[in-house]
């Protein structure tokens, strides 16, 4: 079982990864050239696979700061919505994660 200052370093370098991939994604969004029309349907539906990956890494930018709010606040490792303890387990899967699975499964 992680320590509590264990699950922070964890969280901190995947919002490290997370920042470089979604500048990553950036620059590639930015740095298009127009060329003839066959080139650019292609080049949109790639910028549409790219944006959703910068959507996808920003919610999880936001639960990953959240967790952090509550290690700071002593509310790390339960369930933002019963208050049940989070099991080890799945926060080794998911430490960023507010809520125990069995409000997780509820709400899927």
């Amino acid at each position: 079982m992680a320590t509590l200052e264990e699950r922070k370093t964890q969280l901190m370098a995947r919002l490290g990864e997370l920042d470089t991939r979604l500048h990553g994604i950036e620059a590639e969004l930015d740095s298009h050239a127009e060329r003839d029309w066959d080139d650019l349907a292609t080049e949109r539906e790639f910028d549409e696979a790219l944006e959703d990956l910068g959507q996808a890494g920003m919610r999880e930018i936001r639960m990953i700061r959240a967790a952090l709010a509550r290690i700071r606040e002593g509310e790390y490792g339960f369930c933002t919505r019963c208050g049940a303890e989070i099991l080890p387990a799945r926060l080794d899967t998911l430490p960023h994660t507010p809520l125990c699975r069995h409000c997780a499964a509820e709400l899927a």
